[in-house]
């Protein structure tokens, strides 16, 4: 339930208020009872809904309407202001809806109505009976998800190799890691979710062989699913480098999975000293976490900045202060060349005491069964705008697809959690028959401690970086341009300005 707001400083929204107090395109946070309620218009059109976004909770008073929905300022979660409906990831709960009265010059809030799916595929005469999904990620999760919303009646067959049901990944090197999440935060949904809604979730399923001609998917005990469509969501795997210790060490961990991230927190237990190789963002996390629990951290990574090749050199150095600010040690234009069970050498002649070592040196895309089933790869699975591969009826989705990204005028992959999230429930509504385009904005988030990092767009490169606010100051957006186009914009607590961005990209407004 949504917390209570304070009765002092938000409306009672059942009392009303005159129309003319809420101009069109603002929103009004009051409250109904105990419940917090966004009331907003659009023309002529008044709009209740609940408040809080049922992704993280952010306020969704603070974000911004765009045609007849609201979007989150914190995750840029989508909600329809119709039917309270999640329709963009990384929310997959709906928000309450309420009845609105207008009397008087003004709008009251009445009853609370259901929320209902919109159904956005008309039914199709070849409409699958089975479809299978290979992958237990936010890709094959959100797709799932998706099929049983849109009132799918088929088999829905989802196959993991993961010991663990579909968990929230980005919380696995935040607050989870850091021990501020409990773990009941981090399953997408409960055991009960699959049974109730009919999906057969298979898990620590080996999928050794896809037969396209056939239709069918081979296990590793030999056994054969049929299908009728087709999604690969197989993510990707930590990158494990060629070093020795590095496969044999019981202190030395990849974060990837649930069970890894248990491991990390049993092991930092009884952790004195850290080393994190790698500073993505990945690294960069797992550092901030284990800060959290009071242990020394040492950060090694080959470059001369902390994510200078996504953020820029002037964020790179803010987030390595921020970082050195909260005790962590860098060791850059560095690389481990040995681990042993009590320390980790450098090529530059340190070796660093350890007690435990994260290796977040990134991830490559599982791209085996795809290469084995004949389809069409270009450093990931090629797949057109509707996320279908080079095999009709066989679809792509998450960190394995490359798709055509109308926003940046190529082809691209990313390995962002909400993009995987919104090309499953794309991909979802194609494979029962729909034309939906994938032509979502890429987003990310990243934590490092108490400050936010929004970016959205994809830039490769850049030939311009504009700096509005100051970065040290923690207030600032930064767009990243080529030729006078911004192709992407990083931001630091100016959440709506993120969300404005991401919507002037969705209309093609990228020249500012």
């Amino acid at each position: 339930m949504n917390a209570a707001p304070s009765e002092t400083t938000s409306p009672d929204l059942t009392l009303g208020v005159a129309i003319d107090a809420i101009a069109d395109g603002k929103m009004l946070a009051g409250h109904v009872g105990e419940d917090a309620v966004l009331l907003a218009r659009r023309g002529n059109e008044f709009f209740a809904v609940g408040a809080t976004c049922t992704h993280y909770g952010g306020p969704l008073a603070e974000g911004l309407l765009v045609d007849d929905t609201v979007r989150c300022p914190w995750h840029h979660a989508c909600f329809s202001l119709r039917t309270g409906e999640a329709v963009r990831a990384p929310a997959l709960r709906p928000i309450a809806c309420w009845s609105i009265e207008l009397s008087d010059n003004k709008v009251f809030v009445r009853e609370n109505v259901a929320t209902t799916p919109i159904i956005r595929v008309a039914h199709v005469r070849e409409a699958p009976r089975k479809i299978v999904i290979i992958g237990g990620g936010a890709a094959g999760f959100a797709a799932a998800e998706m099929l049983r919303r849109q009132r799918f009646q088929g088999e829905i067959v989802m196959l993991s190799d993961d010991d663990a049901p579909p968990v929230d990944r980005p919380n696995l090197s935040k607050d989870y890691l850091a021990g501020n999440a409990p773990e009941e935060w981090i399953p997408l949904r409960g055991d009960e979710f699959y049974a109730e809604q009919n999906i057969e979730l298979r898990l620590k399923a080996r999928v050794t062989e896809v037969d396209v001609r056939a239709r069918e998917v081979v296990l590793g005990d030999g056994k054969k699913i049929h299908f009728d469509r087709l999604l690969l969501a197989t993510g990707a795997e930590p990158v494990r480098l060629p070093l020795p210790g590095m496969d044999d060490l019981p202190h030395v961990h990849t974060l990837r999975t649930f069970a890894d991230c248990r491991d990390i927190i049993a092991r930092a237990a009884t952790t004195r000293r850290a080393v994190v190789m790698g500073a993505s963002f990945i690294g960069l996390e797992v550092a901030a976490s284990l800060r959290a629990r009071g242990i020394e951290v040492h950060v090694v990574a080959p470059e001369k900045r902390p994510m200078e090749r996504i953020l820029g050199p002037q964020m790179g150095d803010f987030v390595r202060d921020l970082h050195e600010e909260h005790g962590v040690t860098f060791h850059l234009e560095d690389a481990a060349t040995a681990i042993d069970p009590h320390r980790v050498a450098l090529k530059s002649g340190v070796t660093i005491d350890a007690d435990l070592v994260v290796v977040g040196v990134g991830v490559r895309p599982r791209l085996t069964l795809a290469e084995k089933s004949g389809l069409a790869i270009d450093r990931g699975v090629t797949v057109n705008e509707h996320l279908e591969t080079s095999v009709p009826g066989v679809f792509a989705a998450g960190d394995i697809a490359r798709w055509p990204d109308p926003h940046s005028n190529g082809s691209i992959r990313v390995e962002h959690w909400v993009v995987a999230e919104r090309q499953g429930q794309t991909a979802a509504l194609n494979m029962l028959g729909g034309r939906q385009k994938f032509d979502a904005v890429p987003f990310f988030w990243s934590q490092h401690y108490d400050v936010p990092i929004n970016y959205v767009g994809h830039a490769a490169a850049w030939d311009e970086l504009v700096i509005d606010g100051e970065i040290a100051a923690r207030d600032c957006t930064v767009k990243y341009k080529h030729g006078g186009r911004v192709l992407a914009v990083a931001s630091i607590y100016r959440d709506r300005e993120s969300l404005i961005a991401e919507a002037a990209m969705e209309q093609g407004a990228g020249q500012s």
